[in-house]
C-alpha cells in the first residue's frame, strides 16, 4: 500500500463541492506521469507524481480538474447506517438485519442475516464491534496464511479504523489492516494481508515485491485491486 504523506511546508488544499479538501502528494521514483485520485470517503484528494515533477504542477493539475474531482465526490455513497429490516455488508454478502429486543445483545450470524438484540439505542456501535472482531479474525487466518507460503513466522495484527489506508506495514514487522475489508469480498481482503505480509520480506514496491506477492496469493490481485478502485468507497457508507 502507499504510504500518503502531507508535504508539510505548503499544505496546498482545493475547493471541491463547496468543501475544502488537502491536496496530499506522493512522490514515485518510477511514476511516468501524474495521477489524479480521491480518497475513498472523500476526505483529500491525493497526487502521486514522478520524481521529475514540480509540486506547484501538481497542485495547479489538481485545480485544473475540479470539476471532474467535484463529480467523484458527488458519487461518494450516502451514509446509511444500519437500522432493523436493512441490511449490512458481511464477506461481499449483504445480511438482513434481524432485532429482537430479547434476543441476545451479540450479533449473531444465522444463514444470510445477522440477528441482534438488546436495546436499538447502539445497535450501530454493536454491529460494528462484531464486525471488527469478524475482520479481526479472518485477518489473523490470513496473516497466518501468507506467512507460512513466504517462509515467515506469525507476526502481530490489527485493525485499523483509517479513513485512507486498506493496510500497513511497520518496520517493527506488525500488520495493520481496515476493519472495513470485512465488508468486502475474501479475495479482496485477503489481497491486502498479502500485500502487507509481502512488505515484511520487501518494504517497497520492487520486482521482488510484486514477485513474492505473485507467488503466496492465491488469486488475481488486479482483480482484487480492480475491485477496491470500484467499490473501496462504498465500505465507508454504513459506518462513521
Amino acid at each position: 500500500m502507499i504510504d500518503w504523506l502531507r508535504r508539510p511546508q505548503a499544505d496546498p488544499a482545493i475547493e471541491v463541492g463547496g468543501k475544502r479538501l488537502p491536496i496530499v502528494l506522493k512522490r514515485l521514483h518510477n511514476a511516468r506521469r501524474l495521477t489524479l485520485r480521491l480518497a475513498p470517503d472523500g476526505s483529500e484528494v491525493r497526487i502521486t507524481l514522478p520524481a521529475w515533477a514540480e509540486g506547484r504542477e501538481a497542485i495547479a493539475f489538481a485545480h485544473s480538474r475540479a470539476e471532474w474531482l467535484a463529480g467523484q465526490l458527488a458519487k461518494l455513497p450516502t451514509r446509511t447506517a444500519p437500522e432493523p429490516g436493512g441490511t449490512v455488508q458481511y464477506r461481499g454478502i449483504a445480511l438482513r438485519l434481524v432485532w429482537d429486543a430479547s434476543a441476545p445483545r451479540r450479533p449473531q450470524l444465522a444463514g444470510e442475516s445477522l440477528r441482534i438484540g438488546g436495546p436499538q439505542a447502539g445497535l450501530e456501535v454493536r454491529v460494528q464491534r462484531w464486525l471488527e472482531a469478524e475482520a479481526l479474525r479472518l485477518a489473523e487466518v490470513d496473516m497466518r496464511e501468507y506467512c507460512t507460503a513466504a517462509g515467515l513466522d506469525p507476526v502481530p495484527i490489527g485493525l485499523t479504523r483509517a479513513q485512507r489506508r486498506w493496510g500497513s506495514c511497520s518496520e517493527k514487522s506488525r500488520i495493520r489492516i481496515n476493519w472495513r475489508l470485512v465488508q468486502a469480498p475474501d479475495h479482496v481482503r485477503r489481497s491486502v494481508v498479502a500485500h502487507e505480509v509481502a512488505h515484511l520480506v520487501h518494504f517497497d514496491h520492487s520486482p521482488a515485491f510484486h514477485a513474492l506477492l505473485s507467488r503466496i496469493f492465491d488469486g488475481e490481485i488486479a482483480a482484487a485491486d480492480r475491485w477496491l478502485k470500484e467499490h473501496g468507497r462504498g465500505l465507508y457508507a454504513a459506518f462513521g
